[in-house]
């Protein structure tokens, strides 16, 4: 009886399956690639807790860039924090006397604001591209005083302006200059490092001083001067303890908790004179 012949072998695995078809290095086999350009980010921690020992935090924020062309990226990361109001006053003089102007209130300032980038914004984006996206300190909202009037300006009719008038730009640009001593706002041109291909790392750095609340970061990934993609995440700066107590128990009573505190106060400064007056 004669044999039938043995099988012939299986194909290697590093042989192509189909024919013709191109060989991808198992490194880059990602199905998110073939969907086109963009971006994904997250964050080490998500949740910040205050509490009397607090001095500040830095987060890294991390991501990865799916890229299936040649063409060069950059990455911006915008971290914005709650609204806060700002009140400021000018030092005017007056009769040789130094006063304070009347006060001006902004309402719409983001108490945090930080932005990192792989290179300088203007490098990155026209003029254009950052003011309608509001990427930057340069292109920041800021909502004006409420007060405004009417004028009429190169023949248009009925212009709304703030009572600030030419002055309102002194005055925004005041608010940046008080938040950027304050450490709340920062602008790294090269705070967004490219780790590896496709992978880049950025750190938030938190002061002491950040206002509690929900924070927003948007991670922007653009190419050729225009924005691509962005990738949202959420921060949450809360107070915990004691001081989370004192803090809810402030706002949700407030009255309440003006007259606990004269009374501690005054019950603080007895205490203190009968005791120096013992020595």
């Amino acid at each position: 009886m004669i044999s039938a012949p043995p099988p012939p072998p299986p194909p290697a695995l590093s042989a192509p399956l189909v024919p013709d078809a191109p060989v991808v290095p198992p490194s880059e086999q990602s199905a998110a690639t073939e969907g086109g350009l963009r971006v994904a980010a997250a964050l080490t921690d998500a949740r910040i807790r205050v509490d009397s020992s607090f001095r500040g935090a830095s987060i890294v924020l991390y991501g990865a860039v799916f890229n299936p062309s040649n063409t060069p990226t950059d990455v911006v990361v915008v971290m914005r924090g709650p609204e806060t109001p700002i009140r400021l006053v000018k030092k005017t003089r007056n009769m040789g006397v130094w006063l304070n102007s009347r006060p001006v209130l902004f309402e719409g300032a983001p108490g945090f604001y930080m932005t990192a980038s792989t290179r300088p914004l203007s490098d990155i984006a026209d003029f254009g591209q950052l003011r309608r996206l509001g990427v930057g300190v340069d292109h920041l909202r800021i909502g004006a005083p409420d007060e405004q009037h009417t004028v009429t300006r190169y023949g248009v009719r009925d212009v709304v302006v703030s009572r600030l008038g030419d002055d309102y730009l002194d005055w925004r640009r005041a608010v940046i200059r008080l938040k950027e001593q304050a450490a709340l706002y920062d602008t790294d041109p090269e705070g967004v490092r490219f780790v590896d291909k496709g992978l880049f790392r950025a750190e938030v750095n938190l002061p002491a001083t950040a206002p509690t609340g929900e924070y927003h970061a948007d991670v922007w990934l653009f190419q050729d001067g225009a924005p691509q993609s962005v990738s949202n995440l959420t921060l949450t700066v809360e107070k915990v303890g004691f001081e989370r107590d004192v803090y809810e128990f402030a706002h949700r009573s407030p009255w309440l908790y003006g007259v606990l505190s004269v009374l501690l106060a005054a019950a603080t400064g007895y205490g203190a004179s009968r005791l120096f007056r013992r020595n």
